[in-house]
């Protein structure tokens, strides 16, 4: 990454400049601001955008070619080429690194401006576990393939200022001397902008005099925030909180933020049932105690249609598409919710034993799922619509008489119990055990694989075991079922341990 490197001398050439962002990153902003740049700089300028098919499976690329005025008017192209760019800006990495597989970033002219941080594309999204990509990887090579780069995270720095990584970007690019105009230009620019122009200032400012040597690299995580209630309520959460002291100090964090986690989710009773689960594992090794503490909680905050009604109509989230749109606060906003869900998610939402009858019958069943197995457009910008989600979400202090609960207390009370089995000779098994409650997540369809995943992986313990590298095999066997959606390296991986039997 260079520092300010010295401003090129004017020429009579075309400066030809690339910027590639995907929606919502202020690249039509940031690409008429470096026009107006232009034009304060005497020169003649032309922009041009070719838009990207989605917001991740493909960037807008906006193209602006200039060059000093004079008596003889430029010809200029409509878009780039590859092998003819002087100025490359990327605003996510991985966009970097298609710029330069794609041939619009050469060693011998390219100077390559680019934010470092990572907006997952799609086929990342997907994977059902892990599925980034290398990204340090991609920084590497993007660097040697310009000729002078300007890599580092400038979406913390616009995020840090309160303003849009256009502005910080804009700072790279001031930053990198890759265009002939002064300094002064640049600020006049932003500040000819209008609404927001002193958080852009500030987070052009921030990228301009960045300095890598004193940047935070491992950021002190944030203290978790202060509860905050009616009075009885926090009396009663400060008596539950109090019983974490009595678990080792390493697991604290941990088992701070699975309370948490499980009161929200239902109340003060949830969450001294999950640390009377997690008294079962204090005797047990640090390492085993704090895999219970993250995976118990998990287990008891499962999906269903009363947290997705509860979560879609806090304040909060409001708040925060708002801010994430920057829609300022006296702007009318329209949201639309689309929800599909299947008979059995219904049935889940019903008394127990209603719910397990319906589920039994097969004329009712089929009656309900052809009444409520259909999309459903919900608009909660509306009283209509948002009390329909609100009066879902009041079910929450009948959660534990639903079939739903039914079924996720007998899974935890199955899973609690393998893995106290297992603690008890084979506490690396045991850890392996309480993470396959990885699998199981979201509801509906989702919800059905995920469960058919960790039955699957469960049942080889029977073959196991027995084994020492027991704790070894469960880990690979959970990694192959996140590795695919249809489950094929999974049973791929069964098939070697089926072998072990044989």
């Amino acid at each position: 990454m260079n520092a300010h490197a010295p401003l090129p001398a004017a020429s009579n050439e075309i400066i030809k400049l690339a910027v590639l962002a995907v929606g919502g990153q202020g690249g039509g902003v940031l690409t008429k601001w470096i026009a107006d740049l232009a034009t304060r700089g005497r020169y003649a300028v032309q922009m041009t955008s070719v838009a990207g098919v989605a917001q991740r499976t493909g960037a807008t690329i906006y193209y602006v070619e200039m060059a000093p005025k004079s008596e003889r008017l430029p010809v200029f192209a409509l878009s780039p080429a590859p092998g003819d760019l002087d100025v490359l800006i990327a605003a996510e990495l991985m966009e970097a690194g298609r710029a330069v597989l794609r041939g619009f970033v050469t060693p011998d002219r390219t100077t390559l401006i680019a934010s470092t941080h990572r907006i997952l594309a799609v086929s990342e999204k997907q994977v059902p576990g892990d599925g980034r990509a290398e990204g340090a990887l991609v920084e590497d090579e993007i660097t040697k393939a310009a000729l002078r780069s300007v890599c580092f995270d400038m979406e913390t720095l616009a995020t840090d200022a309160g303003s849009m990584i256009s502005a910080s970007l804009f700072g790279g690019l001031a930053r990198s001397g890759a265009l002939p105009f002064d300094l002064s230009l640049f600020e006049e620019v932003i500040s000819a902008s209008g609404r927001g122009a002193d958080q852009s200032l500030a987070a052009f400012h921030a990228a301009l005099n960045y300095d890598p040597a004193t940047a935070q690299t491992d950021p002190t995580p944030e203290s978790a925030p202060q509860a905050d209630g009616p009075e009885t309520l926090m009396q009663g959460w400060a008596e539950l909180h109090s019983k974490i002291d009595l678990f080792p100090t390493s697991t604290h964090a941990m088992i701070n933020a699975g309370l948490r986690k499980t009161v929200d989710y239902q109340d003060l009773d949830f969450g001294n049932a999950y640390l009377k689960h997690l008294g079962g594992f204090a005797n047990s090794n640090p390492d085993l105690l704090e895999t219970a503490a993250k995976y118990i909680a998990n287990a008891m905050c499962y999906d269903d249609i009363l947290r997705v009604a509860d979560l879609k109509t806090r304040a909060s989230r409001h708040l925060r598409l708002r801010s994430e749109q920057d829609i300022p606060s006296g702007e009318i906003v329209h949201i639309t919710e689309y929800f599909h869900p299947r008979a059995q998610e219904v049935c889940a939402t019903l008394p127990a034993r209603l719910g397990a009858w319906t589920e039994a019958n097969t004329r009712a069943f089929s009656l309900l799922d052809r009444l409520t197995n259909k999309g459903h457009r919900i608009r909660t910008d509306g009283i209509i619509g948002f009390g329909l989600l609100w009066c879902v979400s009041a079910l929450k202090p009948y959660r534990r008489k639903l079939l739903r609960h039914r079924y996720e207390a007998a899974h935890l009370d199955s899973l609690l119990k393998t893995a106290h089995k297992a603690a008890k000779t084979n506490e690396p098994l045991a850890i392996e055990i309480l993470k396959c409650q990885r699998l199981i997540k979201g509801y509906s369809d989702t919800h059905a694989r995920g469960h058919s995943k960790f039955s699957k992986v469960i049942a080889a313990l029977g073959i196991l075991e027995t084994r020492k590298d027991a704790a070894d095999w469960i880990r690979r066997l959970r990694e192959a079922a996140l590795m695919d959606e249809k489950g094929e390296a999974l049973d791929g991986a069964l098939a070697t341990v089926r072998s072990f039997a044989t």
